[in-house]
């Protein structure tokens, strides 16, 4: 533990597993009390007693991000932050083809209607009190596209563009609003997706290997500290680094 965000309060959307279950632990290690939000009341209890344990601050409020009211629902039991990472989202990679309205309109509302009116919700009362840090955990497919996942693409690229127009909007008032944008990252979800493929996230990039979800944490870390106090309406890439097209 160490008391970097001491006093700070932080929620941390889709905590419960993956990258966020580590941005929250993160987080905590360094002093601040946790807000985790999931949809899973026991993964939700896991993932406080994990912090807790440590000697951190957790709670958890469940709230179901593609209903509007449940997502404003969740700024209201959340209460005053000073601390948001955007970090839940939903992808189903299909050809635009299989992707129907439901398909679509569940991309935008998780990934980007959610931090839209999280942001709407609390960033106000940070502005209002000076200070504040936003990060949303973005991809890099809002800029490297695939043959698949057109609707996950588009949602994070317009998340992506909603950091923008925010650090312009809350920056004088205080409150810095960026994103960390990974590339291939190893976890639950995505072994659960990829299977016996998942050898392939680790030809991705100049790294030669796929993301830790800590590495990801570690960046988001640096965001919402205060050594990051001159960065605002940054986009970050977290994704090893682009291999090159030519030989060595």
């Amino acid at each position: 533990m160490s008391n970097a965000l001491h006093g700070r309060t932080a929620l941390v959307t889709g905590a419960t597993s993956g990258i966020g279950s580590a941005i929250a632990l993160s987080l905590a290690r360094q002093g601040a009390g946790i807000v985790l939000h999931g949809r899973d009341e026991a993964r939700g209890a896991a993932a406080v007693k994990e912090i807790t344990a440590e000697g951190g601050i957790a709670r958890f409020v469940a709230a179901d991000l593609t209903d509007a009211e449940d997502t404003l629902r969740l700024a209201r039991e959340t209460g005053d932050v000073d601390i948001l990472v955007s970090n839940a989202g939903l992808y189903e990679f299909a050809p635009t083809s299989a992707t129907g309205a439901a398909s679509f309109d569940r991309h935008i509302a998780v990934n980007t209607r959610a931090p839209f009116l999280l942001v709407g919700a609390l960033a106000p009362g940070m502005a209002a009190r000076g200070h504040g840090s936003i990060v949303l955990v973005g991809s890099s497919a809002a800029r490297q596209p695939a043959a698949v996942g057109a609707a996950y693409g588009a949602s994070k690229a317009g998340a992506e563009m909603l950091v923008r127009y925010w650090a312009t909007e809350f920056g004088p008032s205080g409150v810095r609003v960026n994103a960390v944008s990974p590339g291939p990252v190893r976890t639950e979800g995505t072994v659960a997706m990829l299977g016996d493929h998942i050898a392939a996230l680790d030809t991705t990039n100049a790294r030669g290997r796929a993301g830790s979800p800590g590495e990801i944490a570690d960046v988001v870390s640096f965001l919402v500290s205060d050594a990051s106090s001159y960065v605002n309406g940054a986009v970050l890439f977290a994704d090893g680094g682009e291999r090159s097209a030519l030989p060595g």
